[in-house]
């Protein structure tokens, strides 16, 4: 079964993804099959398997991204669609959509899942310099989210005021777009020193969390090259 939807993916524009503003951003609707976005959805990591990260410190005096943490691995016991799909985010279709849009197949792909309970927010920051981008695959539904209590990644507009090794507010930003996350949407995004993004505090209900699976696109350097050669654990964000 196919999980991403070929012709959609041809679909998307590099140029109007690169002029987009405040910085290159798409929130493409169905990029996902249907059939594969109902079957990664119902076999979902469960909690358990995920590891807290709370209250840890953030450099440049930013808050604590808190939520659970999952790292992808070959040999993490996660149900076969999901091992599927990544194989398809690894494969040549995919390569070729990203390569297009950010403008360099020099790149590595490393994954991981975030749930996120009520009260937890993302403070606005930047991305690592290591990063050329992220693509965000949502996994809460109309059936089990309200839009109302947040999730959406917030892209924010500073017109280059902030210096990345700085801690602004959400309020402090010139202008705020929300990404569409309910369902079979996700949002790819390429990072610079303006990419700044961010997440309200989630108003959800105790019982509710805040599902996403990250595509996190690195540059292909030594650092990554020395990781695959001795196999080292790709690093938490």
């Amino acid at each position: 079964m196919p999980y991403l939807d070929y012709d959609r993916l041809d679909t998307i524009d590099a140029q109007a993804f690169r002029t987009a503003r405040p910085y290159p951003w798409v929130n493409p609707a169905g990029l996902l099959t249907p059939e594969g976005y109902r079957s990664l959805l119902e076999h979902l990591p469960t909690q358990e398997q995920f590891t807290p990260s709370f209250d840890k410190p953030r450099a440049h005096g930013q808050r604590s991204h808190d939520r659970f943490l999952l790292a992808y691995h070959d040999s993490l016991p996660v149900a076969q669609v999901w091992k599927d799909f990544i194989a398809e985010l690894r494969g040549p279709t995919y390569q070729n959509f990203l390569g297009r849009l950010l403008g360099t197949r020099a790149f590595a792909l490393r994954f991981h899942w975030h749930y996120t309970p009520r009260g937890c927010s993302i403070s606005p920051h930047c991305d690592a310099k290591d990063k050329l981008g992220s693509h965000i695959f949502y996994f809460n539904t109309e059936q089990d989210w309200d839009p109302a209590w947040g999730g959406q990644t917030l892209l924010l507009d500073d017109r280059g005021r902030f210096p990345r090794n700085s801690a602004p507010e959400i309020e402090a930003f010139d202008s705020v777009s929300a990404s569409h996350a309910i369902g079979n949407a996700s949002l790819l995004f390429a990072r610079n020193g303006s990419s700044w993004h961010a997440m309200r505090p989630l108003q959800c209900p105790e019982d509710r969390l805040r599902k996403v699976f990250i595509v996190v696109v690195s540059r292909f350097g030594p650092v990554e090259r020395i990781r695959r050669i001795f196999g080292w654990k790709a690093k938490e964000y």
